[in-house]
């Protein structure tokens, strides 16, 4: 990049001039620079990651078993308590209604809770390796533990079993945690006792009994114990509650997507066998439950009709005995003065009149058993004529309600808001299914009128015909309707036996539950060991980009040419000697160099025609370099043979008498200030063409010092010795001394350090150069170090000692590395093998 003479370099546009001295926030590509350098940090933190995932999933992490039923569900038969397919009163959908039921049967604490206590579910049996504990079966264990339910337990307490050999198996307690709060399975409750030594260890026979203020147990020896050779087990007690919340929570229960009538039900647990056995028994008792219900409500009403039939056969007898005695006393066997269309239509409405009373009395059977809490003694609502889904839905609720209610009266008062609530449930539940058959009785109760009233107008034919007439037809009508009312019952006895001799249980096992040696479906290994190793890799991502976020460096040469505008006069290295007179004591080395290559650009800022030159060098803040640059660019005019003068102006912080050992007790305050003459501030260095004039003491009025007129003549006065002035001014960020003697300056030198100047400070020079306030003016970027990534791409030929590496020039052999650059030198030689 050449600098342009004129000092106004490529502006001009009033957008290009409000993006002067202003960077990115974020740089992607210098972000990827920094993560390629610091790669062997996600190299360990994945490694790290690797390895924690890897003892996780081994030794720490349980696995997750599944196993599932297939159930198909016909609708061939329903009761009450099972609804059929039509029936959308309680759920409020169509479709698969029989299996909604039975789903929430499945998940209903009631028969989890039933199965809890049939197969012994509140012993929960593990064994522990030397990290890992294992869920075992209780058919994995080679003895069953059986409690004593009439003594208190303590639940969640772990019992460890070792076998000993010869039947005989030591129990062993925790050494703490016995606690005061004991566990009733018989009321299913907790209750406080003193307090009590923690129990003893000891050996225990088969069927001995083991017996502890919180404890009381016997083994007993498995019949078909498996072979898995364990060194101990523990079984854990939990209460039922826990014991069913914990199945309900592992159930699973959908629908075939095709065939709705086929349920799917699922299980998962710790070990498979478990959930294996679970689900074949829990179906097992769902069937024999659904049997039982179809059938009760067929039995409730043969046993009704039972006993409706026996009332019946005594009124038929009775009124067949009248009638035979009317015939042999009266001699009447037929009625032959009356027409015989108005006496068939007598006995069929006198039939019609017989039935409809049967349908009456058997809905208020029902109406009776639903008001009366007798549900279970209910009859089938087809004896009363009628086929209602709703009302059958509205039953087989109610009778779910009271099952909740026997649940919670174990656990709430009877005055409790819970049991509050579900009696409203009930009584509602009660009205919705009354009203069902409020509307069945209004109907019967009018076709029932409009019998009467038909066989009212019949009668009043019937009243001309002679008294003997009239008492026969009395009584033979009253036999009809009693062997009408029999034979309708007899007919509905017959249906209801039938359905019990063939009733059989509308679920049919399609798929049992297997162990087929499946795989768990949990946890997910391979997704837990990306996670745990994606965790860890982001941590350094993060800081990384935390530290890219608020890193406000100048850290890109690109970016900061791209952002200023301003031209580059050369790149310097990393100064690794001892002291500031690079270009003195190492004359070959790479930046010996690059302080030729600046010298060499200077050219273009300068009037060539000018007989003196004043060099200002400067910087935003103190530390960035502008000492070390301003000796070495002196040093190498003084070297090409022109004639130089060095000027310590900073009177703040003076520094360049000592890298030259010169004695600063004469310098340019004592100068400005009259005490000390010119000739007595000007020193000699071993290079001929090469003067220093030190700042002297630090003077109480700097700034007013550097400003004034005798300050300035000074200037003018070495210009007429010297072809080159090189000034070391204060950092025009912080004191405004500077800006003054820049208007003295024909050339300015604005010095940046790589990865010290913040680019904030940048943005004043900038807007200066911009607005053409500083002309002249060119960038030394300092102290800039070569890193594997950067990739700046610059061959601007100033930099020799940035671009081509430590060894170039012959004083750069005697650099050392140290040990950890030359480690990951290494390491970066190696992958990029690679």
């Amino acid at each position: 990049m050449i600098p342009d003479k004129s000092g106004n370099n490529t502006q001009g546009s009033a957008q290009a001039a409000e993006k002067m001295g202003s960077f990115n926030l974020f740089d992607p590509a210098h972000f990827v620079q920094r993560v390629i350098r610091n790669w062997y940090w996600f190299v360990i933190l994945g490694f790290i990651g690797y390895c924690i995932s890897y003892v996780y999933s081994k030794y720490y992490a349980q696995r997750i078993y599944s196993s599932s039923l297939s159930l198909s569900i016909s609708s061939n038969t329903a009761s009450y308590f099972t609804p059929n397919q039509s029936i959308n009163f309680i759920w409020g959908q169509g479709g698969n209604q029989d299996g909604v039921y039975l789903k929430k049967i499945l998940l209903s604490r009631s028969h989890n809770e039933f199965l809890v206590k049939k197969l012994n579910l509140i012993t929960n049996y593990t064994t522990k390796g030397l990290i890992k504990t294992t869920y075992l079966d209780q058919e994995d264990s080679p003895v069953f533990l059986e409690i004593d339910k009439s003594h208190l337990q303590q639940v969640n307490y772990p019992i460890s079993i070792i076998p000993k050999g010869k039947n005989q198996y030591e129990i062993i307690l925790p050494e703490e945690g016995q606690s005061r709060n004991l566990y009733n399975y018989n009321t299913e409750s907790v209750e406080s006792v003193s307090s009590y030594a923690r129990p003893k260890n000891r050996i225990l026979n088969l069927n001995e009994w083991y017996e502890s203020p919180n404890l009381k147990f016997k083994l007993i020896s498995n019949p078909n114990p498996s072979n898995l050779g364990l060194d101990n087990i523990i079984v854990t007690l939990v209460p039922v509650n826990q014991a069913v919340n914990s199945i309900i929570g592992s159930l699973y229960v959908d629908f075939d997507k095709e065939l709705s009538s086929i349920m799917i039900i699922t299980k998962t647990g710790y070990n498979l066998n478990n959930t294996v056995s679970f689900l074949n028994n829990s179906v097992q008792e769902l069937i024999k439950k659904r049997l039982l219900d179809q059938n009760m409500v067929d039995k409730n009403t043969v046993e009704y009709l039972n006993e409706n039939l026996s009332l019946i056969r005594k009124k038929l007898d009775s009124s067949g005995a009248v009638l035979n005695n009317l015939k042999i006393n009266n001699r009447l066997f037929d009625m032959e003065n009356i027409d015989s269309k108005t006496l068939g239509k007598l006995t069929d409405l006198e039939t019609q009149k017989a039935e409809l009373l049967t349908k009456i009395n058997s809905l208020n059977d029902i109406r009776n058993s639903v008001g009366t809490n007798s549900i279970e003694k209910i009859i089938s609502l087809n004896v009363a004529g009628i086929e209602d889904g709703s009302f059958t839905a509205s039953v087989s609720e109610l009778k779910q309600l009271y099952a909740k209610r026997r649940e919670m009266a174990q656990i709430y008062t009877p005055n409790s808001e819970p049991m509050r609530e579900i009696n409203r449930l009930i009584n509602e539940a009660k009205y919705t299914s009354q009203d069902g058959l409020r509307k069945y009785f209004q109907g019967y109760n009018n076709k029932l009128s409009d019998l009467d009233a038909q066989i009212g107008k019949i009668d009043k034919e019937l009243v001309t015909l002679p008294e003997k007439q009239r008492i026969f037809l009395d009584a033979q009508r009253g036999y009809n309707i009693i062997e009408n009312t029999y034979n309708t019952l007899l007919t509905e006895q017959a249906k209801s036996q039938m359905r019990v001799a063939t009733n059989q249980s509308n679920l049919n096992i399609i798929d049992n539950a297997k162990n087929l040696g499946q795989g768990p479906i949990a946890p997910d290994v391979n997704a837990t060991q990306m996670q745990i190793m994606g965790g860890l890799l982001l941590i350094p991502l993060v800081f990384l980009l935390i530290g890219e976020l608020l890193d406000n460096k100048i850290r890109n040469l690109k970016e900061l040419l791209t952002a200023t505008k301003i031209p580059l006069l050369g790149v310097i290295g990393h100064n690794s000697y001892d002291n500031n007179l690079t270009v003195l004591e190492e004359p070959k080395s790479s930046i010996s160099e690059a302080f030729r290559a600046v010298r060499a650009n200077l050219r273009f800022l300068f009037d060539e025609e000018q007989k003196s030159k004043v060099i200002l060098v400067t910087s935003s803040i103190s530390g960035e370099g502008k000492t070390y640059v301003s000796i070495n660019i002196a040093s190498v005019l003084g070297l090409s043979g022109k004639k130089s003068v060095l000027l310590g102006m900073d009177l703040r912080k003076p520094k360049i008498f000592g890298d030259f050992k010169i004695n600063n007790k004469n310098g340019i305050s004592n100068y400005l200030t009259g005490q000390a003459e010119l000739e007595e501030i000007i020193n000699h260095t071993s290079i001929p063409g090469l003067d220093v004039i030190t700042s002297g003491p630090i003077p109480p009025n700097p700034s007013e010092l550097l400003m004034s007129d005798n300050n300035m003549k000074f200037i003018e006065r070495l210009k007429e010795i010297y072809e080159y002035v090189i000034i070391d001014s204060p950092p025009v960020g912080l004191v405004a001394d500077s800006f003054e003697l820049i208007k003295k300056a024909d050339t300015t030198i604005y010095v940046i350090r790589h990865e010290y100047t913040e680019k904030h400070m940048l943005r004043m020079i900038t807007e200066k150069y911009f607005n053409k306030e500083v002309s002249n003016l060119g960038l030394v970027y300092n102290d800039f170090v070569v890193k594997q990534g950067y990739g700046y791409g610059y061959g601007y030929g100033y930099g020799y000692g940035y671009g081509y590496g430590y060894g170039y020039f012959d004083e750069d052999k005697n650099y050392k590395e140290p040990t950890i650059t030359k480690i990951r030198n290494k390491l970066k030689m190696f992958f990029n093998k690679k």
